[in-house]
């Protein structure tokens, strides 16, 4: 599959969901692509006026015939996207996702699409927010999962846009991003949550902790979901996390606590292309 190889003269490109994220890869994929783009909970005339006017805007079965199917779907809603997709792909398509989560997904997508199609799972390690100067120089995590376009794809990611491609695995991945991403929203979610906060008197520290929160606090919820609930890493953080936060509140209160284990389980190393 060559269609995302940067020598390819403007591929065509499908586009699965038009949300905050999707409308993120379409600004910085048309350049390069032709986009057609569907989003089943958007009207085509919304779509075709963000779009910009190289792309279509169009139904499921146009979308699905292009030679490259982006899913910019939410977690939750991938099984939805995948059953119907499945029966009006053709085959040697490379159908690509670009969840937070990648166990799951990837098992979805893998027993969901068809045998002759081609799979990726990918999560771009940034969002609208952190991309607000552009996406070259930042992460991608890429998952081949089925064929030989993952790796022509991921070398246009590299090349193409400038990406910082780290190749690993889904359950890889999913033991990283539950400490990453997971200690980031839930943080966050808990600032947001005493707020206000102050904003004169502040130190760089408090800044820069607060300029973190802002890049995620405007996070649609089943962001924050996908994140907590559907990575299978995630609880035993979030219960690490919590028990390190009680032993030391006990600490401070002058209370006699036995300490808390410190390891956490492991996690594969990824491999930076």
């Amino acid at each position: 599959m060559s269609a995302l190889h940067s020598s390819s003269p403007a591929p065509s490109i499908g586009l699965v969901g038009f949300g905050a994220f999707g409308r993120l890869i379409a600004r910085h994929l048309a350049p390069h692509a032709r986009l057609t783009i569907h989003d089943p909970y958007l009207p085509a005339g919304l779509i075709a006026a963000q779009a910009g006017p190289e792309a279509v805007a169009a139904d499921l079965r146009r979308v699905a015939a292009c030679p490259v199917v982006i899913l910019a779907t939410s977690v939750a809603r991938i099984g939805e996207a995948v059953r119907a997709l499945a029966p009006h792909l053709r085959p040697g398509t490379l159908v690509v996702d670009v969840g937070s989560v990648k166990t799951g997904p990837a098992a979805i997508l893998a027993a969901g699409l068809p045998a002759d199609v081609e799979i990726l799972a990918t999560h771009p390690l940034f969002g609208p927010q952190s991309a607000g100067d552009g996406i070259r120089g930042l992460k991608i995590a890429v998952c081949p999962i089925r064929g030989r376009g993952a790796f022509r794809a991921a070398a246009f990611l590299r090349r193409g846009l400038g990406l910082n491609v780290i190749l690993t695995t889904p359950e890889a991945h999913d033991r990283a991003m539950a400490s990453v991403q997971g200690l980031t929203h839930l943080i966050a979610k808990v600032l947001v949550a005493m707020e206000p906060l102050p904003t004169r008197m502040t130190t760089r520290s408090f800044d820069l902790l607060m300029q973190a929160v802002g890049m995620v606090r405007d996070d649609a919820p089943d962001v924050f979901h996908a994140i907590e609930r559907a990575n299978p890493h995630a609880a035993q953080v979030r219960q690490r996390f919590f028990a390190l936060a009680g032993q030391l509140d006990a600490e401070l209160a002058g209370e006699a606590v036995p300490a808390a284990p410190v390891r956490l389980a492991s996690y594969s190393i990824v491999l930076d292309t």
